[in-house]
């Protein structure tokens, strides 16, 4: 078919000017936009679902010619249309770091996207695994231990993703790749090792771009899984110390108790937050981490954080 009727699909990949649009039937157009949208000031970004009409059907290529409306967008990195963000931390092998994880999850609590936490190489430490997921037990996260190495957890986790376009977030070496690779059967993502001189993964991916979940995992329901580089990079944004606490799932069953309306959870005395914790309630690493960033917005003093011990 070329000419005339237009196919709807989603854009994948947007590289150098070409946008790769993947169409219902799960053909990959390689598609170039009207020349108005770049005159409206309007740029076409992975996730986009468009319509576009078919050019030359042997080359696979074609036209944009609408950009349907946007639910949502990232601007660091650009992606649209996000229902949730998959955020994958290694057991092991590089260590947690909680602070960057816990300044991530107030990040996506600040942008209303909700988050599904992936503890990966479980099988590197299966009590590291039990103990990552006691603490953020509370945190308001779907939780999943994996092994991409056995394969444990992995079903359980693209039921998670199914139906929806899931955008993958974490720092390097945690295994990112390697998972795209195992719920996607289109992709072939290049994986990165862990350098043995920093303990840390080195980054693959130079794009952001959507790789369609495997029919095993997802059958005929449209799922994406939407790679991006950068995404750690982001930093908290225009949130006040005082209300850096409405961010915090594990407060929010106990802030009602406390003696004051505007209890930061720090200093006051009669804190319910504080009782929870002492009494167990709220995991430790989570409060720490919470003063940290307080910190860290009140501009009071730079923030070193700790090297996790392997």
């Amino acid at each position: 078919m070329t000419g005339g009727e237009l196919l709807e699909g989603k854009i994948i990949r947007a590289v150098a000017g070409f946008f790769y649009v993947r169409s219902a039937d799960g053909t990959v157009y390689q598609c170039k936009a009207k020349g108005t949208f770049r005159r409206e000031g309007i740029r076409p970004l992975a996730g986009d679902n468009v319509s576009f009409e078919v050019t030359h059907e042997g080359d696979r290529e074609g036209n944009i010619e609408e950009i349907h409306q946007r639910k949502n967008e990232l601007i660091r990195p650009p992606v649209v249309n996000i229902d949730q963000v998959l955020l994958v931390f290694a057991c092991a092998s590089p260590a947690v770091n909680h602070h960057l994880l816990g300044r991530f999850l107030v990040m996506m609590r600040q942008k209303d996207l909700s988050v599904v936490l992936c503890f990966n190489k479980k099988d590197l430490s299966e009590d590291a695994a039990e103990e990552l997921s006691a603490d953020y037990a509370g945190s308001g996260c779907a939780l999943h231990a994996v092994s991409v190495q056995t394969g444990e957890g992995i079903e359980a986790l693209a039921a998670q993703l199914k139906g929806r376009t899931s955008v993958l977030a974490g720092p390097s070496g945690v295994g990112k790749s390697s998972l795209i690779n195992a719920l996607c059967e289109e992709a072939v993502m290049e994986t990165g090792d862990v350098s043995w001189k920093t303990g840390h993964g080195k980054n693959t991916t130079r794009h952001s771009e959507l790789f369609a979940l495997s029919e095993e995992y997802a059958g005929d329901v449209p799922s994406y899984l939407c790679d991006t580089p950068g995404f750690m990079s982001l930093k908290t944004e225009n949130i006040e110390p005082r209300d850096l606490h409405a961010y915090i799932a594990e407060f929010a069953p106990y802030e009602e108790r406390c003696r004051f309306d505007n209890c930061t959870h720090l200093t006051e005395p009669d804190c319910a937050v504080k009782e929870a914790l002492a009494a167990g309630e709220i995991a430790g690493i989570r409060y720490e981490d919470y003063k940290l960033l307080y910190e860290e917005l009140k501009g009071e003093r730079p923030v070193y954080v700790k090297k996790a011990k392997k």
